[in-house]
């Protein structure tokens, strides 16, 4: 019996911890997405948003600080280490008349005519990396990539 345990304690600590780990990244992704879901309801509901020159415009900026400190003038610590408003990306999509299907706003007509997007959305383009930790292994880091499109409410 001994033995047995020897044998069988080393991998089922390597599955215990194992599960510890992808525990931790589905609660990282799942705030992360939270966060990026945040920043685009904040720009779905807000008034004036200049959508030609989104990387600009305060209220994008409000939104980015929302998601990642908690408020919008971006004076709180950030809420999930190493998150900055410098991952998160937003963009105006506007369905296609014939195939229906999402895809960025055409902004050619700028800033004398704009048209009202269908939906904003917010993604994180470069990704959030993680780095998973299982004693003996290495394993590569992963990148989480979380995207949220939600109707746009507001006016141009």
């Amino acid at each position: 019996m001994l033995m047995e345990a020897a044998l069988w304690i080393p991998v089922m600590t390597l599955l215990i911890v194992g599960m510890i780990q992808v525990g931790k990244i589905t609660y990282l992704y799942y705030s992360l997405k939270k966060a990026v879901y945040t920043a685009a309801r904040y720009l779905s509901v807000q008034q004036g948003v200049n959508f030609c020159d989104l990387a600009d415009d305060p209220n994008v900026a409000a939104a980015f600080q929302l998601a990642v400190t908690g408020t919008a003038d971006g004076s709180g610590a950030p809420l999930i280490g190493n998150f900055t408003i410098d991952m998160l990306q937003a963009t105006a999509e506007c369905v296609d008349a014939v195939s229906g299907v999402p895809g960025p706003c055409d902004t050619s007509a700028c800033p004398t005519a704009t048209a009202r997007p269908d939906y904003i959305l917010v993604n994180m383009a470069t990704g959030f990396q993680v780095q998973p930790r299982i004693p003996f292994i290495t394993l590569l880091p992963i990148q989480l990539r979380p995207s949220v499109m939600v109707p746009f409410g507001g006016t141009t």
